[in-house]
């Protein structure tokens, strides 16, 4: 099967989430998409993120009977900081018969190279840019054979990061997240107090 891997806090999961996964699934011809929440994400270390337990559950809420996708609590299984190589190497491990796409937003191509052995990422797994209209691409410094597709995506003007403010400040945030996850956030009053930092 062609796997799409598509990580992230998810911190709160929302529609913007499904439109892109659903939107790169059909372009390039995935037969499923797996979400997985990290643990510690390596580049927003210095961010409070919401327990593990609380992102997971709302992404399975969110995702329920879909059977276009998937979600692996790989990460969050392993624990520490989350780093792309380690769970791509475990899922090469647990699915030998599957081919591995990771998306990766353009804005994270400049800082791929920082990234925990990126050579060996772009061995276990073809690299898919997810470009937004009217954005340069920029400058991908990969090694010669790399394994890369750019996908155009939807323009979509939702963040975590927004829906965690308008939570805290009282707002709605119906119809930006599924409704299930709506319900989950506030039964669990998550995203009622101040957290430092951004993430999306």
């Amino acid at each position: 099967m062609r796997i799409g891997v598509f990580g992230g806090t998810f911190d709160p999961p929302h529609i913007g989430h499904f439109i892109l996964a659903e939107h790169v699934r059909e372009e390039i011809h995935l037969d499923r998409v797996a979400f997985v929440p990290c643990n510690i994400p390596p580049h927003k270390q210095q961010r409070e993120i919401t327990d593990g337990d609380h992102r997971l559950a709302m992404i399975r809420l969110a995702v329920g009977e879909d059977h276009a996708f998937e979600v692996l609590d790989v990460e969050l299984q392993r624990g520490g900081v989350s780093y792309t190589v380690d769970t791509l190497e475990l899922l090469r491990n647990l699915r030998p018969s599957d081919e591995f796409y990771l998306l990766v937003g353009m804005d994270n191509i400049p800082e791929f190279h920082t990234w925990r052995q990126p050579e060996r990422i772009l061995e276990l797994a073809t690299l898919v840019v997810l470009r937004r209209p009217g954005y340069p691409i920029p400058p991908l410094e990969l090694p010669g054979g790399t394994r890369v597709l750019l996908c155009d995506v939807p323009m979509i003007g939702l963040s975590s990061t927004e829906l965690r403010d308008r939570v805290r400040h009282g707002k709605t945030i119906k119809y930006r997240v599924p409704t299930a996850v709506e319900q989950y956030i506030h039964s669990h009053s998550l995203y009622l107090r101040v957290s430092t930092g951004s993430g999306g």
